[in-house]
């Protein structure tokens, strides 16, 4: 994978799955990061081929939880974050899912308190050699780049001597959030110190911090010399900011978002953070629209509040796809009562607006 000159989506929790990372990728993101997960999590996961869904699942063993999901059509620009305190379990959890993504990186700069705890995030930022550790062991032994994302040290010389120790483990780039562990989003981005940080480095650095228009990017570039910019909250509220053309309207890039997961059997509760989060930046959730979103328990609800109706009504929707010429998949649809022919992602759409509904489809997976 290229680190340079690339428009980069961040990780957020609960935000960066399958959905969104396509979204973002539509508008023109060129790297997509996925949420962090925990090695812990995912080395109690198998890799599954999902045939309904065309997509490759990792699955908690027991749950059957759906803990990670990617396609295809992302492989060559996804990167699969984790949150890991242990060379051998990262490396562990990596090969689960290696051979599925474009790169593996380490979250080093999460401050949230469930990370830090168990040693993971922004509190490997005073362990250098446990990061020299947990680098090397995935270098060594995966066939993918391998990066990590860090947060600004208390002084730009302590940041610059461990992004130093960084470079030296080979990994193949290195994000740099402009912000310091204590500091809150509202505390502005230092990107001065990520430009000390490029100078120092001659890996392609990834700056992050405070772009919330598409003009922010070269910005920044400009500010920094970073190699390539990642953009969290502006991709969140609005991922329609990657576009070189300018924003969209909010409300299309909310119905384009319902779709998508509608169309990956997102996870409900990620979708409604999700939307949530799209909705708060600029209203109140107390509204209809907010209200709805947070009343709703199935995508059923979600996309009839986005008008989406069509999605619902599965003899319409058969005969309105019937002329689409696409890998085929048969499924037998308890409504129609007989074995009907269609598409993948009209498949996709069917099963995922069908729960709770009489209309439903058996989702197999095999393992892989």
């Amino acid at each position: 994978m290229d680190y340079r000159n690339k428009l980069v989506l961040a990780p957020m929790v609960r935000v960066g799955t399958l959905p969104f990372r396509l979204l973002s990728a539509d508008y023109g993101a060129d790297i997509t990061y996925g949420e962090e997960i925990i090695d812990h999590k995912l080395i109690k996961c198998e890799r599954r081929v999902n045939d309904v869904l065309g997509s490759i699942d990792v699955v908690e063993k027991g749950t059957e939880a759906v803990v990670f999901r990617t396609c295809d059509e992302e492989k060559s620009r996804v990167v699969f974050q984790m949150g890991t305190s242990d060379a051998v379990r990262a490396l562990t959890a990596a090969q689960i899912v290696c051979r599925d993504v474009a790169a593996v990186d380490i979250n080093m700069g999460c401050p949230k308190s469930f990370s830090v705890s168990g040693g993971m995030g922004a509190a490997l930022l005073t362990k250098p050699e446990l990061i020299h550790d947990i680098l090397t062991t995935l270098k060594r032994n995966l066939d993918i780049p391998v990066t990590c994302k860090i947060r600004l040290l208390k002084s730009s010389s302590d940041t610059i001597e461990l992004a130093r120790r960084i470079e030296k483990t080979g990994v193949s780039a290195l994000a740099v959030h402009g912000r310091r562990v204590a500091d809150r989003p509202r505390d502005p981005a230092n990107w001065n110190e990520i430009a000390d940080v490029v100078a120092a480095l001659s890996i392609p650095v990834i700056a992050n911090g405070d772009v919330f228009e598409y003009e922010d990017f070269q910005r920044i570039k400009d500010t920094t010399g970073a190699s390539s910019v990642m953009v969290a909250r502006g991709a969140l509220w609005n991922a329609s900011v990657f576009s070189p053309k300018g924003k969209l309207p909010r409300e299309d890039v909310k119905k384009q978002y319902v779709r998508k997961c509608i169309l990956w059997d997102n996870d409900i509760k990620s979708t409604k953070h999700t939307l949530k989060e799209m909705i708060a930046c600029h209203a109140s959730l107390g509204l209809p629209e907010g209200m709805a979103v947070i009343k709703s328990e199935t995508h059923a609800d979600i996309a009839r509040h986005y008008g989406e109706e069509k999605l619902r009504d599965v003899q319409s929707f058969v005969s309105y796809w019937s002329k689409a010429y696409c890998p085929q998949v048969q499924v037998r649809n308890r409504v129609m009562g007989e074995a009907t022919v269609i598409t993948s992602t009209e498949l996709r759409i069917l099963f995922s607006v069908s729960t709770k509904s009489s209309c439903q489809y058996k989702v197999t997976t095999r393992r892989s």
